[in-house]
């Protein structure tokens, strides 16, 4: 499981969404109880721009790790986003009960991985590999 988390952490700072999202979605499906698979999702929809997803995910984490540091940051950061925006954010109820999004087709059976961009050609990799990531 340790190794699929690394992947996907390391596809979602290259920003390989689709490839992170799927390896997420495998290791919570796995692991129901694993709050930072989860957590991985909500980073996936809040990449896509998906607030209130985002939000609903890091509440879903919560629930699972009531102590986990990047679910209860980015719960707080969202509630005020969508506060400024002048929207209330989704119910506790609905957060829990939300099931984990469906990992995206994946292309042909057998066809080879797109190659990932190096460091050079994505600056900032280092800062968001150690992550110092800003969020929005």
């Amino acid at each position: 499981m340790i190794e699929l988390l690394l992947e996907a952490e390391r596809d979602l700072s290259f920003g390989l969404l689709d490839q992170a999202e799927r390896l997420y979605h495998q290791v919570a499906t796995n692991d129901p109880k694993n709050s930072i698979a989860v957590m991985g999702l909500a980073r996936v929809a809040l990449e896509r721009g998906d607030d209130r997803e985002a939000y609903l995910l890091a509440r879903r984490a919560l629930a699972i790790d009531a102590d986990n540091p990047a679910a209860q940051h980015m719960v707080s950061r969202l509630t005020e986003v969508m506060a400024t925006r002048g929207e209330a954010p989704p119910g506790v109820e609905e957060a829990v009960a939300t099931p984990a999004p469906a990992p995206p087709p994946s292309s042909e059976v057998g066809a080879p991985a797109p190659p990932r961009p190096t460091a050079a050609k994505r600056p900032g990799v280092i800062g968001r590999l150690l992550g110092r990531r800003r969020w929005r």
